[in-house]
């Protein structure tokens, strides 16, 4: 490159020279290098008219040159070639993308930046009767006119999928996940999941089912317990012991269905709109004067520094915060206080349960809120826990578009945090 344009320098300096002489022996020197340099700007401009001209038909082969315009024929060559080359290859990546997506049972579509259809592939159109290709570039808001999925697209955070009824006369339910890729462009899977929110729907009601019918007998169970074990004076010593584990056992089982039942309850309603305005701070007081009352050994904090109060359900919430300072009491040790926070931090509102107590260890933490999990199964036992306290506070967390955070250290202590968003704030 460096070459042609020394080329192309000496051919001008040589032009001006030339025409120089010439000029001095005919008595016209700068006239004679005028006419020279208006030649030569000639040339340049018919070498413009070339590559504009080849420009606008890119499919032929460059025109013949020499000098610094051929090597610029060469170069503008060379780029299409590649050019073609990347774009033959993008189009077979794109093609391959689209045969496999137009062989999947869910519904794909693709949307430009401005919402408008770019493609789909025919589960979608069967979906929302969508029409492809007549239906490219027309916006995919005015074709598939569900409010709730309006709302979704338009607000932007495709953090979570919305899952919603579908149009028409047969009960389906859809669960839509966006995301982004390019310049602003979507792609949006539409999934069938009506056989599993079915078979969810059917797992709880078994779950409530089952906990209400036993309730019954066990109410009946532990009162002759109860009974029994008041007139222990008329007892043989002999049976004391294994009626009071009955009725310790009994009281577990209790507690078991009373939180299966709830938990099934918070299961049923976590779609439901939050509009209640929660007190936490009041709520906090609340749980600290029933916690004294029956753990009266363990000291109970509270550092109140936020104001705001949360859209909410205040029984979810007051469930939530005494499983957690419940589960701190009971795995603290040496009756060290539990300390039961309410801070703002940057765009978060931040409810934190602390205990100085032994800690979990991380290899537990994926699955600490998962039903029934145990972290000691022995130690769990002994301490009369349900194993659903920490996957209610989890559902809580989630009705309630918070974050449940674990920051624990093994022999340390834990601290539990429900993080909320400031937009779930009434400020």
């Amino acid at each position: 490159m460096n070459s042609s344009w020394l080329a192309e320098l000496r051919r001008l300096l040589a032009i001006i020279a030339i025409s120089g002489v010439i000029g001095w022996i005919m008595g016209y020197p700068l006239l004679l290098i005028v006419l020279g340099l208006f030649s030569l700007i000639l040339i340049w401009l018919f070498q413009l008219w070339r590559i504009r001209t080849w420009l606008e038909h890119p499919d032929n082969p460059p025109p013949e040159s020499y000098g610094i315009w051929g090597h610029i024929f060469d170069q503008i060559y060379s780029i299409q070639r590649k050019n073609r080359e990347a774009r033959t290859l993008l189009q077979s990546s794109v093609d391959y993308l689209e045969d496999s997506f137009a062989s999947m049972h869910d519904g794909v579509v693709m949307v430009d930046n401005n919402g408008s259809i770019d493609w789909c592939n025919a589960a979608a159109t069967s979906m929302f009767a969508l029409q492809f290709p007549m239906d490219r570039g027309q916006p995919l808001l005015n074709l598939v006119r569900m409010p709730e999925f309006q709302t979704y697209f338009t607000a932007q955070d495709f953090d979570e999928p919305l899952t919603i009824e579908a149009p028409g006369e047969d009960l389906a339910i859809l669960q839509i996940q966006i995301t982004r890729f390019g310049d602003g462009n979507k792609l949006l899977f539409f999934r069938d999941v009506t056989r599993m929110v079915q078979m969810e729907q059917m797992r709880r009601d078994f779950v409530a089912n089952v906990s209400h019918e036993l309730r019954t007998p066990l109410t009946v169970i532990k009162g002759y317990l109860e009974t029994i074990i008041a007139n222990d004076r008329e007892l043989d010593p002999r049976y004391k012991k294994p009626l009071q584990q009955m009725d310790q056992q009994a009281i577990r089982m209790e507690n078991l269905l009373k939180d299966l039942l709830w938990l099934s309850r918070i299961e049923s309603v976590r779609t439901v709109q939050k509009t209640v305005n929660v007190n936490i701070a009041a709520m906090l007081e609340e749980i600290r004067d029933e916690l004294c009352e029956s753990h009266p050994d363990t000291p109970i904090n509270i550092n109140i520094e936020a104001t705001q109060t949360i859209l909410g359900d205040y029984r979810e919430l007051h469930s939530a915060v005494s499983n957690l300072a419940q589960n701190a009491i009971r795995y603290n040790r040496d009756n060290n206080p539990v300390d039961i926070s309410w801070t703002q931090e940057g765009g978060e509102l931040l409810l934190s349960v602390q205990d100085h107590g032994i800690g979990i260890d991380s290899i537990h933490l994926p699955r600490l809120t998962e039903r029934f999990y145990r972290v000691d199964e022995s130690r769990s036992t002994q301490t009369g826990g349900t194993g659903l306290g920490l996957a209610i506070v989890k559902h809580v967390a989630v009705s309630h578009r918070a974050d449940l955070r674990i920051d624990t250290r093994l022999g340390s202590g834990s601290r539990f945090t429900l993080a909320f968003p400031l937009q779930a704030a009434d400020i």
